[in-house]
């Protein structure tokens, strides 16, 4: 990230999302949250699609409510945002117990994960007609690579 863009970035309205005890370890979440970190959000959503690993489906969903929230909540528009910050934090950890022989038995750790998102608009203007766009927006900035 450039210098303007996270100068940008940093004073730029921002949305996000959390995803709370996903029954998945920390680390498989790691290995797709590192992928998209950094991209707008139409390329994140199409890396998300097309990823053969399990954590990309709840990533995915993840990705598609953190839109929601800075469209209805914001009135940000969807072709302005990119994924500012992802990270991944350890959820509480459900122990059980695996028979073994002999009378003894083995634990078994089934790990969780925290999951939030930080969507951030680089155009700082909100879609026409919400009650943010009659506040008046702050100067607009058009984003990079935007398809839709």
């Amino acid at each position: 990230m450039n210098a303007k863009k996270a100068d940008v970035a940093a004073t730029a309205p921002r949305t996000r999302a959390q995803l709370k005890h996903l029954r998945m370890t920390p680390m498989k979440a790691r290995r797709i949250v590192n992928l998209i970190r950094g991209t707008d959000v139409a390329a994140a959503a199409s890396i998300l699609q097309f990823s053969p690993q399990a954590a990309a489906e709840p990533v995915a969903k993840l990705l598609a409510s953190a839109i929601a929230n800075a469209e209805n909540n914001q009135g940000l528009q969807r072709d302005s945002l990119f994924v500012d910050t992802i990270y991944v934090d350890e959820g509480p950890t459900l122990k059980r117990f695996q028979p073994r022989a002999q009378g003894r038995a083995f634990r078994i750790r089934k790990r969780t994960c925290h999951i939030t998102i930080e969507l951030v608009s680089l155009s700082g203007s909100p879609k026409a007609g919400t009650t943010e766009a009659r506040r008046g927006a702050r100067g607009s900035q058009s984003a990079k690579g935007g398809t839709r």
